[in-house]
């Protein structure tokens, strides 16, 4: 094992794969010892992600040591290689597969040229950053890292309209539901004539609790399109704030009872 390659477990897997994939994708192996086809296949995996130089990982699971795991993720083979990025699975493959299948399986994980200079551009000053990123979106219109950072700055700046359209293309990709949600509240805070524009700001200005609460009351005691306003404002607030935090968990409990 080696930082490349590593051993995974039901303890570690959320931090080591899920996490780390959003940085770096992961490529995980389902194996157990007694498994000729998995034995024959290790060696593979593991010369092509090292083919690459940590632009790729590989993470080992053992599914007699880690059931849970192999249930959660609907391993019914081994071995079983799945492809991890941004948090998602994105590919897999079940059974040993030759060199050329599993070099170019690990060579699809690995970001574009576009996506590689848009990382790039996030180092340079913001102006430069913007000029760079503006050119990428000329020949890769759909570019997630060039429209979320022009995005981002377009809040900083105070335009959370411009952002809102910035990210509208890649509207349903799930690494931009944070700023995308933070540049609609910020959008909402900036409306004068929203009934819920102080509930939206607060929700931006680190008192969600109050947005929730206020929002929460709207749908309780609204009708139409005011109740479905305040409904869509709570949404935006679960997404801003995630799907783990204890904020998220109970209102949407509440919301629920509300609506139903």
């Amino acid at each position: 094992m080696n930082d490349l390659i590593y051993d995974v477990t039901e303890a570690t897997f959320q931090a080591e794969v899920l996490e780390r994939s959003r940085t770096v994708p992961v490529v995980v192996d389902f194996w157990a010892d007694w498994c000729a086809p998995c034995h024959a296949l290790a060696p593979v995996l593991e010369r092509a992600v090292e083919a690459h130089g940590g632009q790729v990982l590989l993470a080992r699971v053992d599914v007699d040591q880690n059931p849970r795991l192999a249930m959660a993720f609907q391993v019914q083979g081994i071995p079983a290689v799945k492809a991890f990025a941004g948090g998602q699975l994105v590919d897999e493959f079940v059974g040993a597969q030759p060199a050329p299948v599993v070099q170019q399986f690990v060579e699809a994980l690995l970001p574009s040229e576009t996506e590689r200079a848009a990382v790039e551009a996030a180092g340079l000053d913001p102006e430069q950053a913007a000029a760079r990123w503006r050119q990428i979106l000329e020949t890769d219109p759909d570019n997630l890292i060039a429209r979320t950072g022009l995005a981002d700055q377009a809040l900083r700046d105070g335009r959370p309209g411009d952002a809102v359209e910035l990210l509208r293309p890649i509207e349903h990709a799930p690494e931009v539901a944070g700023v995308l949600a933070a540049a609609r509240l910020a959008a909402e805070a900036a409306d004068g004539g929203s009934r819920f524009a102080t509930a939206a700001a607060q929700a931006t200005d680190g008192q969600p609790d109050l947005a929730l609460a206020e929002l929460l009351a709207a749908v309780r005691a609204g009708r139409g399109e005011e109740r479905d306003r305040a409904r869509s404002l709570m949404l935006e607030v679960f997404r801003l704030l995630g799907d783990d935090h204890p904020l998220t968990t109970r209102y949407r409990r509440d919301l629920t009872l509300a609506l139903f």
